[in-house]
């Protein structure tokens, strides 16, 4: 629903885009009073939630400027260029919005950890067990509090969490 932008003047664009980009990190919108002569509400939001998903995805996709010209071809050349100069202009400041979001997904860190390998050799129910089980103390800080949390994990369960973490750190590694 990008095509609505060619409602407006080209003249315009360039304004009404940095608008955008403002409420893609987190900053005021542009608003529809300001437009209202422009597009219906329907409109308004669908052009609204196109662009702000267009940014978002050109940024961290990292699409070079013919993938983000192939992506406008339906629009003329005028609001094309307009949309292209703000996303080189602010995109850094659209990819510093998208990791503060990402972050934002959990409040927790990481402070510190220390683990342990013990060997459990019997039980009260099994007379030879030989089971090794890995004691893990983190220190997890929560909205500026830290919090100690204890684990104790056998092999299956050490593995899983590895491999969760291991994907975790993937992401991790993509978004940067």
């Amino acid at each position: 629903m990008i095509k609505l932008l060619e409602k407006l003047p080209p003249t315009d664009c360039p304004k009404f885009l940095h608008r955008v980009v403002d409420g893609v990190c987190g900053r005021d919108p542009p608003r529809l009073r300001d437009y209202g002569n422009t597009w219906t509400l329907t409109e308004w939001m669908e052009l609204l939630d196109s662009l702000s998903a267009f940014f978002r995805l050109a940024v961290g996709k990292k699409c070079s400027d013919e993938e983000v010209q192939e992506s406008l071809v339906d629009l003329s050349g005028e609001h094309r260029t307009s949309i292209l100069t703000c996303l080189k202009g602010r995109g850094e400041e659209i990819r510093q919005a998208l990791v503060e979001r990402t972050n934002a997904v959990s409040s927790s860190q990481l402070q510190d950890f220390d683990w342990q390998i013990k060997l459990a050799l019997s039980s009260d129910k099994i007379s030879s067990l030989q089971m090794a089980l890995l004691s893990l103390n983190l220190d997890v800080k929560q909205n500026g509090v830290v919090k100690p949390v204890s684990l104790e994990l056998n092999r299956e369960e050490l593995q899983t969490l590895i491999n969760s973490l291991e994907a975790a750190n993937k992401v991790v590694l993509q978004l940067k």
